[in-house]
């Protein structure tokens, strides 16, 4: 099973910025696989914050776009999201998630990080 290790989190200022990263024990990306960045803040349901594709396509959540970059190193073992001009209600505890829905002829996959806790202060 593939092992997903979310880092980067920690505390910042409204206005600041974090670099979370993602690794995985292997390369994961596979033709049509996704890699998916969640959050969940206490209280509230789980959100989709970004996604980026193996072939490098990207999308993101309204509350995010064009402050947060989803990326992903060449060898495909490791996903950053890029959080730029933070706000308070960025605070959650955030997620990666390496997902393939299961279309003949390719199998599918769901792993799930740990999650590392992002905090914005006002």
């Amino acid at each position: 099973q593939v092992r997903l290790v979310e880092s980067g989190g920690g505390l910042v200022q409204a206005g600041g910025s974090l670099r979370l990263s993602c690794t995985a024990s292997k390369t994961i990306f596979s033709i049509n696989g996704l890699i998916n960045w969640y959050r969940q803040a206490p209280g509230k349901q789980r959100e989709l914050v970004a996604v980026i594709s193996s072939a490098g396509s990207t999308n993101y959540a309204d509350s995010v776009k064009g402050r947060f970059t989803i990326s992903k190193d060449n060898a495909g073992n490791t996903v950053s999201l890029q959080m730029n001009s933070l706000k308070p209600e960025d605070t959650a505890v955030y997620y990666c998630n390496a997902h393939r829905d299961r279309i003949a002829p390719f199998a599918g996959y769901d792993y799930w990080g740990q999650g590392t806790q992002v905090t914005v202060s006002s």
